[in-house]
């Protein structure tokens, strides 16, 4: 290489770095001007964007924004209407409204509280939570991983057809065959486990939180599958082929490379499962034998939950009762929220991590 093509070739790289300090694209040459000296070149491609928002961008960033706050709004709305509407029964109840088991609003005094209601809501979700979510995700891993796509595309739609069924089928599917179907299940359970608080029982088997909890399972399943599913099929192709490329088989790909990046998508799809089965009415109805009782036994028949107690008390209650029907949806509504915040506390640890 002669002297003048190698002055060339250091300009050339000289320029080419120049022009990438300054975030200008290197493949790209400066414009020549008619009268051959180089036009100016544009700042970095942002900056333009930065100085002038485009009517568009504005537009949809204001849309975005009113969303949210009119989501805001809503919720807080409803918490206000709900707090309004309790007072006068909270007001009224001569026992304690958080601690009390027993349920007469409308007696003279009136005497009720939340206890043995709050406790079933959160017994029966989080037990199929414990039933339900381990098989939704081995679903979802199943039609966006193992299955062939002829396969794991249909397998997907049949499952979330599920949750356009509605709640009165699952009821009554769990009324009619659930509950006799459950009792050499429940049987089984107390003759071998029954040393354990959970499985114990008086040797009476029949409506039970375990049949609600089944049927809630089973109700939350598409939520969970559908959510997990999506976040699995967004696992960066990289990241898999890094872990077949160490020797990993199909399993430690799985466990090392999908599992942990769809961790904050299983959490917020757990968060929604919870949230379908506490708010859930006429399926858990049906299949509750109604009590107003505070018992782990689940084989047992008895068991309620807050939305349950207000399908069946609502059409008989007088004006005491529906504000402590009232009351009770608000108790709910906050243990929505409470569940809501600490998975968004969860999720954003994971993220921190």
């Amino acid at each position: 290489m002669s002297g003048s093509d190698m002055e060339e070739f250091e300009t050339a790289v000289a320029d080419v770095t120049s022009r990438h300090s300054r975030g200008e694209n290197p493949g790209t040459r400066p414009a020549a001007s008619s009268a051959g000296s180089v036009a100016p070149t544009a700042g970095p491609p942002g900056e333009l964007s930065r100085r002038r928002p485009r009517r568009g961008d504005t537009g949809f960033r204001l849309l975005a924004t009113g969303a949210g706050v009119l989501l805001l709004g809503i919720m807080a709305a409803i918490a206000v209407f709900l707090l309004l509407e309790a007072i006068p029964a909270i007001s009224a109840d001569r026992s304690n409204f958080l601690t009390t088991l027993g349920w007469s609003p409308d007696d003279s005094p009136s005497s009720f509280g939340i206890a043995a209601l709050a406790f079933g809501s959160v017994l029966s979700s989080l037990l199929a939570l414990l039933i339900g979510v381990p098989v939704a995700v081995g679903v979802a891993l199943v039609t966006s991983h193992y299955a062939p796509r002829w396969l794991g595309g249909p397998l997907g739609y049949v499952i979330d057809l599920l949750a356009a069924v509605p709640s009165v089928i699952f009821g009554l599917w769990g009324l009619i065959y659930l509950v006799p179907a459950m009792i050499p299940l429940a049987q089984f359970l107390n003759r071998y486990l029954g040393f354990i608080p959970l499985f114990a029982s008086d040797g009476t088997f029949g409506k039970s939180v375990l049949v609600a909890s089944v049927v809630l399972a089973v109700m939350i399943l598409p939520i969970v599958a559908a959510v997990s599913r999506e976040v699995f099929g967004q696992t960066p192709r990289d990241h898999i082929e890094a872990a077949y490329a160490i020797g990993a088989t199909k399993w430690e790909m799985v466990r090392t490379a999908i599992l942990p990046y769809g961790r904050s998508g299983m959490v917020s799809a757990t968060v929604l499962g919870f949230g379908r089965a506490i708010g859930e009415t006429i399926a858990v109805a049906l299949v509750l034998s109604a009590n107003y009782q505070i018992s782990f036994r689940i084989l047992e028949p008895g068991g309620n939950t807050i939305a349950a107690n207000i399908a069946n008390t609502y059409g008989e209650a007088g004006a005491t009762g529906r504000g402590a029907l009232i009351a009770s949806g608000l108790i709910l509504f906050a243990i929505t929220l409470i569940v809501n915040f600490a998975a968004r506390a969860i999720v954003k640890r994971g993220v921190a991590r």
